[in-house]
């Protein structure tokens, strides 16, 4: 008998949650239509298509017919992505004789207002984009991308790498004509090849990787390890602590032109007054890679020696 008001009793309490529950939903989805009213949510009627667009913007719908938004716009029978996804409803622009007024104007738009128009549909794509060292500085997609070309290739990019990033990084432009130098304008490598150029949790735009050498030896394979013997700064600082990545007058881009003073950096008291006699100042004597040849890892000795 218990047990049977026990089961009652629950049935009660569920029915009466589910109950609630009805009405609470039913109270959200009538506050929610009340907000977009009020917000002057778009009304589909205000929207008149991309063929009333190319009335007067032929030369902008022709470019646009090759262009990939175009193409998910043809994709989803014409309902995706139009010209009034980005440059809002046409109704009154249409009515008003162009007014210029009544639609968005990218050109006109601040970076912040261009970024939120791209990531309204970009946003899973770029979810970083507005921690970017490029979203601070102001540089917004419209300067890097131009919209309505047809250039698929070049993922509809105003110039090629590496001439877009030179635009703006003349800084890093002179390291590339080093003599010892990544092969960027010679068209083996892009700045997009290590960098991510619309955000990433590290410093300068660098590639987000779980291994922080990763980048580097995607392509020097040959210092990926694992190795047995790890030289700790490999792990712990990453390739940037011996090496500059752009260019350098120095052979194998080392940040220092001798390589017993790089080592020297760590290994001065290995080198001062030991069987080495190398003192702290070796850059006269035989460099140490002489002997320590693997000095990224080794699998046979701890002291790196081949």
């Amino acid at each position: 008998m218990k047990r049977i008001f026990f089961y009652v009793a629950l049935i009660a309490l569920l029915s009466g949650l589910s109950t609630k529950a009805g009405v609470l939903y039913a109270a959200g989805a009538k506050k929610q239509a009340a907000v977009a009213q009020s917000t002057g949510a778009a009304n589909p009627a205000d929207y008149v298509g991309s063929e009333v667009c190319a009335t007067c913007h032929a030369d902008a719908v022709k470019k646009f017919s090759s262009n990939p938004h175009s193409k998910l716009a043809l994709a989803h029978g014409g309902t995706g992505v139009t010209c009034e996804s980005c440059h809002g409803s046409g109704k009154a622009h249409v009515e008003g004789g162009g007014d210029v007024t009544k639609i968005k104007q990218l050109a006109k738009m601040t970076p912040a207002q261009i970024d939120a128009t791209c990531l309204t549909c970009h946003a899973n794509t770029h979810p970083n984009f507005m921690r970017s060292s490029h979203a601070k500085a102001g540089v917004s997609c419209t300067s890097c991308h131009s919209i309505h070309a047809g250039d698929t290739e070049a993922k509809l990019l105003k110039a090629p790498e590496p001439k877009l990033c030179y635009q703006c990084h003349t800084d890093v432009k002179p390291a590339f004509d080093m003599p010892f130098h990544h092969k960027v304008n010679e068209g083996l490598l892009k700045c997009s090849d290590c960098h991510d150029v619309h955000g990433t949790f590290g410093n300068n735009n660098i590639r987000s990787t779980a291994d922080l050498n990763a980048i580097c030896t995607k392509c020097h394979m040959e210092n990926r390890g694992p190795f047995v013997y790890e030289h700790p700064p490999v792990k712990a600082e990453g390739c940037l602590a011996c090496h500059t990545p752009h260019g350098s007058q120095n052979a194998r881009l080392l940040t220092v032109p001798n390589i017993n003073q790089l080592c020297n950096q760590c290994h001065s008291a290995v080198a001062a007054s030991t069987v080495h006699s190398l003192n702290a100042g070796s850059a006269d004597r035989n460099p140490c890679i002489t002997c320590h040849t693997m000095v990224h890892g080794s699998n046979i000795n701890p002291a790196f020696i081949r």
